[in-house]
Order: structure tokens, then sequence, then C-alpha cells
């Protein structure tokens, strides 16, 4: 037990010790219980959830969306520092038992935090059911975040598995959609869910709601208990990357994240099937029934009538795509700007380099709209269907961009909370019109209006009008382009300069040895 405590508090403090960690766990609450509380309601009642009752949820799934990415990265940052230990000497059940622990700890601070957002907010009639309910919801992704840091290696495919699971579980769950629906009884928190906002479900059984609740709860930590103790005993290394020639800088940087991305065709699955998952089953859930939007038609805006179930499917595809194309970007930027830099000292000219980066992510963009419009042509019939996909790309550049701008200058964990929270408040919120019938005017500043005014213009309508979208569509990406080039420097320029003076000080010795032999 004094080993478990040891670890347990060096374990938090190295949680403690990344400021960011502590700034978001202040922006995700009041990002969710705050901000998106009052819209995602109204999404709510078109979707058949439970309305009110979603503004109590959110503090679960802020609470849950913190605790599962802490939980990720502790476990995949620290695997061969674990295992180092254990082969040291140090058991597996003390690691494991320090883990979960710590886990379990900033469940208990990531709950506090959105519930001190909630009761900032609003009168809450039953505080300890939802306080209570929260530090659950925060307990259960724990084990789902500890389990996949034990199972998936590369951090862009375990965020991505985990948004996935938490998006399925919160725009799939019993709040937003209709809680008698049988598929949405296996999302983890469908049962703490109803039991939290004082809905009895009616189908829980003999155990009842919380009795699930903490069944589920039970499960997801005794198995990420065991699929952790398993990883702290296996595991392979890594090899080193070879240096490309200048000839071939452009052609070798591409095909080395080529290389990269073969060597990870559990990137590509999710690239594939996030999309298709997420978009089809929106269409499911959409109660049948029309809804008024703002299109521009001819030049001149008019209200019209879209069936529901297609708009919303159609809505969700640019979401699905600015959040992949953005933890692309992301973790293009940051698994390479340590090697990037060593590379540039070691003679790699810079554009080359960057151009070749550009490259690796347009691959994943492409890959992320196909897979995308693969789906949504299917559920989907928009009416210009070139100018849907010229946004729909257009979207995911400027998007991937951004992600890349957040890779060089956030951490991991970080990082990942910013690069969904963005598309999430920009897309998802903000430009919805199934929220409100235009967008507000500070809308316009966000990376996504002119790619998603495009979206609805090319999805709605049968003349194309939204030269004004397309315009700052592309401005965004010159400007985050020439963002990303200027960091990129910044951040490779100093090596490169200090090998350049080695080689000028190696040069002049050279020269200066004849000299001082005459």
């Amino acid at each position: 037990m004094t080993a478990v405590a040891v670890l347990t508090r060096r374990f938090l403090l190295e949680y403690a010790r990344n400021p960011v960690n502590l700034l978001v766990l202040v922006l995700v609450p009041v990002v969710f219980v705050w901000v998106a509380a009052e819209p995602m309601a109204d999404a709510a009642k078109l979707l058949g959830g439970t309305g009110t009752a979603v503004e109590t949820a959110t503090t679960g799934w802020a609470a849950a969306f913190l605790a599962a990415l802490a939980m990720y990265f502790q476990t995949r940052q620290a695997r061969s520092a674990d295992r180092r230990l254990a082969i040291a000497g140090l058991p597996a059940t003390v690691l494991v038992v320090a883990r979960m622990s710590t886990g379990l700890l900033v469940a208990v601070l990531v709950s506090g935090a959105a519930l001190v957002t909630l009761f900032l907010r609003a009168d809450v009639d039953d505080p300890w059911r939802v306080a209570a309910g929260a530090l659950i919801f925060a307990a259960i992704y724990v084990g789902i975040g500890a389990a996949v840091g034990a199972i998936v290696r590369d951090p862009v495919n375990g965020a991505v598995v985990i948004l996935l699971i938490w998006i399925l579980d919160v725009f799939f769950g019993p709040a937003l959609s209709s809680p008698d629906q049988e598929i949405n009884r296996w999302m983890p928190t469908h049962f703490v869910t109803l039991w939290m906002v004082e809905l009895p479900s009616g189908h829980a059984g003999g155990l009842g709601d919380l009795g699930i609740g903490l069944a589920w709860t039970g499960a997801a930590l005794l198995g990420s208990s065991l699929l952790l103790a398993r990883a702290t005993r296996a595991g392979r290394g890594s090899r080193p990357s070879r240096r490309p020639g200048w000839g071939r800088q452009l052609g070798t940087s591409f095909r080395m994240g080529m290389r990269e991305y073969r060597r990870n065709p559990a990137l590509w699955t999710l690239l594939v099937t996030v999309p298709l998952i997420f978009i089809w089953l929106s269409k499911l859930i959409t109660n049948e029934q029309y809804a008024v939007m703002r299109v521009i038609e001819n030049g001149r805006e008019i209200d019209e009538r879209f069936w529901l179930p297609d708009a919303h499917a159609g809505t969700m595809a640019p979401i699905a795509i600015a959040a992949l194309a953005t933890v692309a970007g992301l973790f293009i930027a940051l698994n390479n700007r340590n090697g990037d830099r060593r590379l540039v000292q070691a003679g790699i000219h810079r554009s080359a380099l960057l151009i070749g980066r550009f490259g690796q992510v347009g691959v994943a963009v492409l890959v992320t709209v196909a897979a995308s419009l693969a789906i949504t042509v299917i559920i989907f019939p928009a009416r210009q269907w070139g100018a849907y996909i010229g946004a729909a790309v257009l979207l995911g550049v400027v998007y991937a961009l951004l992600g890349m701008c957040l890779g060089f200058l956030l951490g991991r964990v970080s990082g990942v909370l910013v690069a969904f929270v963005v598309p999430f408040l920009d897309l998802g919120i903000t430009q919805s019109p199934m929220l409100r019938i235009e967008p507000p005017e500070l809308a316009v500043l966000l990376p996504g209006y002119g790619p998603f005014r495009m979206l609805i213009d090319a999805g709605l309508t049968d003349e194309f009008d939204e030269v004004r979208g397309l315009l700052i569509g592309s401005g965004w990406v010159v400007v985050l382009a020439l963002v990303v080039g200027l960091v990129f420097a910044t951040r490779t320029g100093p090596a490169r300069r200090r090998a350049r003076r080695a080689r000028h000080l190696r040069a002049a010795e050279r020269h200066e040895q004849p000299a001082l032999g005459t």
C-alpha cells in the first residue's frame, strides 16, 4: 500500500505539473455545461430526447470526456516507464492499482469542476443525485480511457476511438435521442443518465437504473485493469528512421509519411468507420418532421421547409469531417515536431519537409471526406453535388491546418480537447441550421463559417450563391498555411542556424590548419 500511495502521488503531481490540464479543467465544463447546454437541449427536442434534462446530463458528459482523455494519455505515455518498473521488480498489480487510483482521483476532480459550473449556472433540485451521477460518468470513462490506452498504441487512433465512443454515447444516448430506442440501451451511460435526471427507464430489470450504471462502472474498471496488467508485461521497441537526401527530400518526406500511414491500418479504419457510424445513426434517430431553414436562392434569402432526417444527416457530415481532419493535422504536427527539428539540423530543407507534411495532411483529409461522402450520398439528396464535395474538402483543409497549428503549440491532452471543442462549438452549435434560423453575426469569425455556408447552399438549393463563403474559406486556408509555415520555421530555425555555424567553424578550422603548418 505504501508503494501504491507513493506512485499515485507522483502520478497526480505529474498531472498537476502541466498548466494546460488545469486550463481545460475549467474550459471543457464551461463549454458543455454553460455554453452548449441550452442549444443541445433545443436539439434534443427535435431528436426526441429528454429536452431540459440535457442541461443536467452535460455535467456527466464533460466529466466523462476529461476523465477518459486524461486516463488515456496517462497510461499511454507512461507505458515504457511502467514496463521498466515491472522489469526492475515492481509487481504489475501495484502499478495498475496506482494508475487506476490516480484515474479515480482525477475523476473526482473533473466531476467537481463540472458540478461547480452547473451550480453556478442554474439551481439544481437534487444536487447529491447529480453529483453521484457525474462521478459515475467519470469513473466509467476512466475505465474506457485506460482500456484504450492499454490496447491502442498510436495517439491519433486512441484519441479518435475515445471520441467515437463518447460521441455515440452522448448523441445517441437517452438525453439527446429517444430513451426508448433499443440501440441506446447498449451505450455506457444510458442507465446512469436516466437515473441522474430522474427519468426511470422501465427496462432496467431488478437491478434498476443505478444498479446497471454501477455494473457498467465495475466492468469498465475491472476490464481496463486487466488490460493494463497485460500491457505492462509485453511490448515492442521502435526502429529509427533514415534521413532522406536533398534531391528527393520532398518525395522522401511524403513517402515516409505514407509509410507511417501504411503501418497504421487502424487509422484508416477509424477515418472510414467514424463518419459512417456518425452520419448514418444521425439519420436513424431524427424525428420524421419538417424544419424551416434560411437559405440563399438566386441571390436572395428565403425561408424554406426541409425534411429533417435528410437535413440532419447532411449537416452531420461536415462535423465528422472537421473533427477528424483537426485530429489528423494535430497529430501529424505534434508527432513530428521534435523529429523535424532534428531533420532540419541534419540538413533537410524546411520547405521540402513542410510540403511533405502538408501532403500527409491532404491525404488524411481526402480519405475522411471520401468516407463521409460515401455514406452521405446514400442518405442525403444534395442539390449540387460538385459544390457540396468542394465545400467538404475546403472545410477539411481549413480544420486540418488548424489542427497543425494546435499540434505545434499544444500537448497531446490539451490539443485533443481543443481539437474537438472548436469544431463542436463552431459547426455543431454556432453554425447549425437546426438550432437557429441563421448563425449569429460573430459566427463569421469562426473557421468553419465559409465552408459550412457553402455546404448548406450546395446541399439545399439548386443554384450556387455562396461566393462569399468560398472567399472566406479560401482566406482561412491562406492565413492558416502561413501561420503553420511561420511556426514551423520558428521551431526548426535555431537548430538549422546552429548546424550552419558549426559547418562554418569546421571549414574555418580546415583553412587555418595549413597556414599554421607553414
